[in-house]
């Protein structure tokens, strides 16, 4: 008798629904990143999973909203808090690394099935961190040569021919220097890359080597000169704006801003895009999920949700113009034509495989920057 009752209990309990939880996510970035979460990717999830909730919670944009996460982070490693109040961020490049280095972060891509679809190379090094298997890219923003191929039938495909075609074409090739937005640094880092006459590799991974920095004085001569040749404009948008007006015939660009500009009839449809070899920088944005976590199994499901090719194809490509966290190739089946030409013809995934390159690490981007003011009038 007692043997059923036991049995009876244990049968009562198993039918019981499992506690709903509230996934809390934390994400630098613009206001647009929360609505992503909360009014996109949060039903999604909760409709997958009954019960469960997400909340959304916005730090700010630029690096400040993901130096509001790692405070977060320090204050409760320093509290002792057995769980902490986040279970996924969503932070910057250049703040991964002292997460890992600081013991915060759970490394978990190697559990979710969509860790197996990411190639490039920022989810494993961030900015010369070691960071393989705790993050998982949300999306890559990249920069590349933007195009008027009425005046440029036959764009260059690297640095070496672009150098050829700029002295050919005087004032039109536009660029904002290292003021007033990341498009024209990108350029500069990229210039370092093609002609900085060492280990480029090394400006990306590290470790720092002062003796790489002395190698630079060539490249910096030649970009001084270049740009001598060329048209500075005020910013990313008055990059485009030149662009718009044909007052010039190329110029460095975000991706998703030049395709939004284009969206909103801002930029001509004929426009179009070149990555040049050896490559620009671009950025990530990237999940991570702390070790103190107090969903851990959760947090998982949603990054794996979130970097699904179904959710990369709708989510990350088509509202936002960003290319997905995941190699492309596997985003392509879940897109409809139109919209992967638009995002994928210009700059296909083996060219983003190929010279998508991360920015250099903090001292090197420092020294490269300081010697741009130094060399180039």
């Amino acid at each position: 008798m007692q043997r059923l009752t036991y049995a009876a209990i244990a049968i009562a309990l198993a039918t019981l629904p499992v506690k709903a939880a509230e996934l809390t996510v934390a994400t630098a970035g613009d206001q647009n990143m929360v609505d992503y979460i909360n009014q996109y990717l949060g039903p999604l999830f909760e409709k997958a999973n009954p019960g469960d909730t997400v909340r959304a919670v916005g730090t700010g944009p630029g690096d400040a909203g993901s130096q509001k996460i790692l405070e977060r982070f320090d204050a409760q490693a320093a509290a002792d808090s057995k769980v902490w109040d986040v279970d996924v961020a969503v932070v910057h490049e250049k703040f991964a690394g002292p997460m890992v280095q600081k013991g915060y972060l759970e490394k978990y891509r190697g559990n979710i099935e969509t860790g197996k679809l990411v190639t490039r190379g920022n989810a494993k090094n961030a900015l010369g961190s070691d960071v393989d298997g705790y993050v998982m890219p949300m999306f890559n923003s990249q920069t590349a040569i933007a195009y008027n191929p009425a005046l440029v039938p036959n764009p260059p495909k690297s640095y070496a021919e672009l150098a050829e075609w700029a002295k050919a074409n005087p004032k039109q090739f536009g660029y904002n220097g290292i003021k007033g937005g990341a498009s024209g640094v990108s350029f500069v880092m990229g210039w370092v890359y093609a002609f900085g006459g060492g280990d480029a590799n090394n400006l990306m991974t590290g470790p720092f080597k002062q003796d790489e920095t002395t190698k630079w004085d060539g490249a910096f001569k030649s970009l001084a000169d270049f740009t001598k040749n060329a048209t500075l404009t005020p910013g990313n948008a008055g990059t485009l704006d030149l662009l718009s007006r044909g007052e010039i015939a190329m110029g460095p660009v975000w991706v998703d801003m030049f395709y939004s500009w284009q969206a909103n009839g801002q930029l001509p449809p004929e426009m179009k895009l070149v990555l040049p070899a050896p490559g620009m920088p671009g950025q990530p944005m990237h999940y991570v999920v702390p070790q103190k976590s107090g969903n851990k199994a959760l947090a998982e499901k949603f990054i794996a949700l979130a970097t699904s090719p179904e959710v990369q194809a709708e989510g990350i490509v088509k509202r936002f113009n960003w290319y997905p966290g995941i190699d492309a190739n596997f985003v392509k089946p879940k897109l409809d034509e139109a919209t992967w030409n638009k995002l994928f013809v210009d700059i296909t995934p083996e060219d983003l495989a190929n010279n998508g390159k991360p920015f250099p690490i903090a001292p090197y981007n420092t020294a490269i920057l300081e010697a741009y003011e130094k060399s180039v009038k």
